[in-house]
Order: structure tokens, then C-alpha cells, then sequence
């Protein structure tokens, strides 16, 4: 069989958090014969040679190199490459892992799309990752028409006679930045990339010891010095224009920028922050022309202004009013509407914890920003109002464990608020419809916990914030919601009240324990119980019947239905008295017939003699009373 993909791992002292990677690889839903895993050992001096081996001797499919340490990740990938059968190679950090499905979906996008480059969605746990080039798939993506120079991370899939037409290979040594000119060519050589944004596919992780090599502190000189290597792969491969203008700005954006602006910068040593900033100057007055900056955002350009002219002062003064600046968010309603969650929620930017206030009737600011930094806060001002229907507040829901985040359609209204003397609030209202179903990348969302988190982009800032907390005196909450085979529950979390969504997990939670009992009918074989939940319509479901008279458990059908005597909804099923044996049998609601999730109901029915009937007392006996009163008094079981 044709090897498929080729993973291409660098190893280099990672001790324990090899283990997620190592594990991810081997459960990839790729048939063990389609794909290879190349772990080039970089001179590891722990016990990983020892690991790596023992993993090969037991997988035919893990091969690995060792060789002497090169300094670097650069020389371990391109010995993989070489060595790599596959038709795509992939390239995986060895303190990263990769979604189960990630090799085969990658693989089938690349072919499907003749893509030379595929980039599959990527999460970041305790890291940032770009997010908007994954809003959507991008079957035929390019540097022009999507934001592919937002990833510049290795940790794609390319094809194999691709790198070896092109002799394209990483630079090597101990350097920084050796991705961004490997990553940059390739997009600009390749005939087709493609974005597969429908299944997270690379999960980057933080080391809680923060040795990830890119965490580390960098000599500025050194690492501009190799910025201006990715600076040349695009001089050499575009023509002078608005392209190259538009690539150039992500490195002044993301490289320069960005470091120089609030908290990153002031919470850096003295002594590292003037570096960096003569750096950073140096490539400004170098490498770019004014149209580079000309197209970032006010907030960016200013500080692109301060680092050309070489305002350390002046950088330093504006950080510091930038560090104080927040958003505040507020979850306003949130109810069941047709299947889906409609929630609505505003957010508007803070200063010091204070709603941020901007000129009223301020005009048409100028196109460049002023000198002085108080006059360029006041020209920011008028500029985020001028510009203020521009912004936009999303919501992006992210699932706990993998911090996965995936942006729910949302309408927005943009509101200017009056706030006294001569002063406005810029407050931004979305309605968001999350539809279970279709709510994690048009795919359902999936058993476990998911944050809410509002992203406000205005005037430059982009801030995003747990979408809460709820609101004082206002806790409420519609109920849990059967939608998409899966138990939704919105709740707000403890103690900081914020938004998230509980799926198929909640317990307790959902309220069943309290149904109303003397509403629950057995009649002629027919059970009857309210729920608490919300259904849109008519749902097959299941009732899932447990006795100690029997070793198997009895799963008959049922109809969850909209309650026509008010809210939630009914459960009804038929009990076939020839499929239980005599005794006393426990109920639970199993929203997907067949699946193993379900949910106690406080039901007890009892079979005898061909008859069904309804047990009153579901509760605990006296006995099972007594042994919970103790057990809460001495804490057992907590």
C-alpha cells in the first residue's frame, strides 16, 4: 500500500510531553499501512532515544533517526523530508498533537483540491493561533485572497514531489524564524493551498514549564536579523505593489508591532525593551515605505510612527495608556428559538475598568496621526468613531478541553450612546443564533464544555473576553435543550458567571430529579412523564430500563414532544411488559436511541404477572436515606 502521509517530528529533550503527541499519532484514523511517523532525534540527552525506540519496535510505521544536535529544528525536518515516503509529509512539533481524524481529512482535501500546501484548522492551548483564516474552508486559497500569511507555523501538510521540484527545504543552524521563510516560499511557489477549517486538526500547546522553543527569550538582533531572510523569500517571488506592500505589513504587525504595544512591552526588562526597540527601528527604516504601514489599523500605525522615528519615550507613554484598556461584555438574553440558541449580548471597549468614552461630532480625522501622544489618543478617539460601523463583535464559542474555537453567525447593531460633555459610548449589540447542530464548524457540537467568549474588533483593538458576567439580579436561564441528538445545558459558571454550555455531561444540573412525580402515569402501558427540557418538535428518543432482576438492560422507544399544558416537554414511551422481568425496574431519558448516553429519571416501575405499573416512592429507602445523611456528615465521597 502507498504510504499517504509522511508526519515529520523533531524531538529534542521533550521528557513527558512527547506522550500527547506519541499518542495522537498512533490513534490517527488513517489505516497504520497509509502513513509513516519520522521522529528525527535532535541529540536528546533525556530518556527519549530510549522511548522513541521501543515505540518503533512495536509500530512497523514509527521509524526513527538520531542524530548529534544540531541547535535547531530546521536540520531534524529536513531529514525527515528526505527520508519520507509519503506522498504529503506533515510536520508536528513533539510537544503538540494532532486531532484523531487530522492525517486522513488533510489528505483528502489535498487530493480532492490538487493542493500542494494544506493548512488544516489549528487550536491553541494556552497559546494564541490565528483565527481568521479559519473562519471558513478555503478550498483555493492564496496570498491575495485569504489571510494565509497569518500561519506561518510549520505544522502543515505539503506535498512531497512539490518540496523536491522546488528544492525546498528549511534553513538550518540555530536561528529563529527558519518557519517563516520555509512556510512564505512555499505558499508563494506552491500552485495551490488549501485551508480546512470544518475539524481542528493541530492542537499547538504551551508547556506548563514554558520550554516551547519559541517561548524563550531572543537575542533582537539575531531574530530581526532572520526576519529579514522571510523580508527577502517575498522581495524575491512578488513585484513591487500593493502584495508585497500587504505581505510586508504582517511581519511589521505581528514581528514589531505588536511587541512594542501595552503589557507585552512593559512587562519586558529595561534592558531587553531598547533592544528590541533599535531593532525593530532599524528594519522599519530599512525595509518598509509608507504604504506598509498606511494599511494597518489607527491604533497599529501610530505605534509603526513612534518605532520609524525611533520614540522610545514616546512608545513606553503610549503602552502604558493602552495596558489600561479592556472590553466589557454583557449577556443580555439567551433563550430557545427553533432549535437554536438565540443569544443576545453587547460589549463596548473599557478604560481602567470604566466604559470608554470617545468625542461626539469630532469630524474627519486626519489621515496621519499627530505628534504628541495626547493629541494621537484624541485623534484614535474621532477615528474609532468615524470608523465605528466598521467594527464588529462575534461570538466564539470554545470547547473547554482543546480550546477550539469556532465563530457562531451573529447580527450586529452599532450604538452611540450619549455620556455627557460632549463625549459618547461606542456599544456594539450582536444576536447570535448557535444552532447545536451545525455550531462547531458546520459539524454538531460535541459531548463536553464550551466557553462563550466575545470578540470585539474596534479601532484597532481586538479583544476578546468570556462573555459575561451575568448580569446583577438577572440569573436566568432558559432550560436544557435536546438538539441534534445531544443535551444542551446554558449555564452560568461559579464564581465568575459567565456563559457556557454544558453537552451531554450535566447530571443534577438538568433537573430531572425534580419532575413532578404525580404527573408521571402508567397507563394501559403507556408512560407519561414531563421534562424540563426544551425540544423544538417532536423527537424519537428512548427510555433505557435497568433492573437487578436482569443483567440486561431493556431500551424501548419513545416520542419527546413540546408539552402542550406549558413549558418543556413530554416523554412518552410504550412498556412492553413481555420484555421486562418480574421486579423493580429504574428509568433514564436516552435522547439518541441506541447511544450510550442517558440521563436517571426518578422512575421506578414494577413487572409482575404481565403488568406494568408505576412506582410512587422513586426515592432512596430509609436505609440509603440514612447512609447519605452520614456520608454528608463526614464528608465521604467529596
Amino acid at each position: 500500500m502507498p504510504v499517504k502521509v509522511s508526519v515529520i517530528v523533531p524531538v529534542y529533550n521533550p521528557g513527558r510531553y512527547i506522550e500527547d503527541c506519541v499518542g495522537s499519532l498512533l490513534r490517527q484514523s488513517l489505516p497504520d499501512d497509509e502513513y509513516e511517523v519520522i521522529f528525527v532525534d535532535d541529540g536528546s540527552t533525556d530518556d527519549t532515544p530510549a522511548r522513541l525506540d521501543a515505540l518503533a519496535a512495536e509500530h512497523p510505521h514509527v521509524h526513527v533517526f538520531h542524530q548529534e544536535n544540531s541547535g535547531w529544528s530546521g536540520k531534524p525536518r529536513n531529514v525527515g523530508i528526505d527520508a519520507a515516503k509519503g506522498e504529503y509529509v506533515m510536520f508536528v512539533d513533539n510537544d503538540d498533537y494532532l486531532g484523531d481524524q487530522a492525517l486522513e481529512r488533510m489528505y483528502e482535501y489535498g487530493v480532492a483540491n490538487a493542493a500542494d500546501v494544506v493548512v488544516g484548522k489549528m487550536a491553541g492551548k494556552n497559546r494564541g493561533v490565528p483565527v481568521e483564516l479559519f473562519r471558513r474552508n478555503h478550498p483555493r486559497a492564496t496570498v491575495a485572497n485569504a489571510p494565509l500569511i497569518d500561519s506561518l507555523t510549520p505544522h502543515k501538510m505539503l506535498r512531497k514531489a512539490f518540496l523536491d521540484r522546488t528544492n525546498l527545504r528549511f534553513p538550518e543552524g540555530r536561528r529563529r524564524l527558519e518557519d517563516h521563510v520555509f512556510v512564505t516560499e512555499a505558499y508563494l511557489r506552491a500552485e495551490n493551498v488549501s485551508v480546512l477549517s470544518d475539524y481542528v486538526c493541530y492542537y499547538h500547546v504551551r508547556r506548563d514549564d514554558a520550554s516551547n522553543a519559541g517561548f524563550q527569550r531572543f537575542d533582537p538582533a539575531g531574530y530581526f536579523g532572520n526576519l529579514r531572510e522571510a523580508l527577502d523569500v517575498v522581495e524575491r517571488y512578488t513585484e513591487p505593489g500593493p502584495l508585497r506592500d500587504r505581505l510586508y505589513r504582517r511581519w511589521l504587525r505581528n514581528e514589531m508591532v505588536e511587541r512594542l504595544r501595552g503589557k507585552r512591552l512593559l512587562t519586558a526588562p529595561e534592558d531587553f525593551r531598547k533592544d528590541l526597540f533599535q531593532e525593530i527601528h532599524k528594519v522599519v527604516v530599512e525595509r518598509f515605505g509608507p504604504e506598509v504601514a498606511a494599511g494597518l489599523p489607527a491604533t497599529q500605525r501610530y505605534v509603526a510612527k513612534l518605532a520609524e522615528q525611533g520614540r522610545y519615550g514616546d512608545t513606553l507613554a503610549f503602552a502604558e495608556w493602552e495596558a489600561a484598556i479592556g472590553v466589557k461584555s454583557v449577556p443580555e438574553r439567551v433563550e430557545w428559538q427553533d432549535g437554536a440558541l438565540r443569544i443576545v449580548f453587547s460589549a463596548q471597549l473599557a478604560l481602567h475598568g470604566e466604559p470608554m468614552t470617545f468625542p461626539a461630532g469630532a469630524g474627519t480625522p486626519g489621515a496621519e496621526p499627530p505628534e504628541s501622544v495626547r493629541d494621537a489618543i484624541d485623534w484614535l478617539g474621532a477615528e474609532a468613531v468615524t470608523r465605528f460601523g466598521k467594527s464588529s463583535l462575534d461570538l466564539v464559542f470554545k470547547e473547554r478541553s482543546s480550546a477550539a474555537p469556532h465563530f457562531q453567525p451573529v447580527r450586529v447593531d452599532h450604538e452611540t450612546v450619549p455620556a455627557g460633555d460632549g463625549r459618547v459610548r461606542l456599544v456594539l449589540r450582536s444576536t447570535a443564533v448557535v444552532d447545536p447542530a451545525t455550531a462547531a464548524g458546520d459539524t454538531p457540537l460535541t459531548a463536553g464544555l464550551w466557553d462563550a467568549v466575545a470578540r470585539l474588533k474596534l479601532a484597532g483593538w481586538t479583544k476578546e473576553v468570556r462573555l459575561g458576567p451575568a448580569p446583577k439580579g438577572e440569573r436566568s436561564l432558559p432550560p436544557a435543550g435536546v438538539a441534534a441528538g445531544h443535551v444542551v445545558l446554558p449555564y452560568w459558571t461559579e464564581p465568575h458567571r459567565n456563559l457556557s454550555l454544558d453537552v451531554d455531561k450535566a447530571a443534577k444540573r438538568l433537573g430531572l430529579a425534580r419532575i413532578a412525580k404525580d404527573q408521571v402515569t402508567v397507563v394501559d402501558g403507556r408512560l407519561s412523564a414531563p421534562l424540563p427540557l426544551y425540544v423544538p418538535a417532536a423527537t424519537e428518543v428512548a427510555v433505557r430500563l435497568t433492573s437487578p432482576a436482569s443483567p440486561t438492560p431493556v431500551e424501548v422507544p419513545g416520542t419527546l414532544a413540546p408539552d402542550p399544558s406549558g413549558g418543556g416537554s413530554l416523554l412518552t414511551a410504550a412498556l412492553s411488559a413481555g420484555l421486562l422481568a418480574d421486579g423493580v425496574w429504574r428509568a433514564a431519558f436516552v435522547p439518541v436511541p441506541g447511544a450510550p448516553a442517558r440521563h436517571g429519571l426518578p422512575i421506578e416501575l414494577r413487572s409482575r404477572s404481565g403488568r406494568v405499573d408505576l412506582v410512587r416512592a422513586a426515592g432512596p429507602g430509609l436505609a440509603g436515606r440514612v447512609a447519605r445523611k452520614v456520608r454528608g456528615l463526614f464528608g465521604a465521597g467529596r
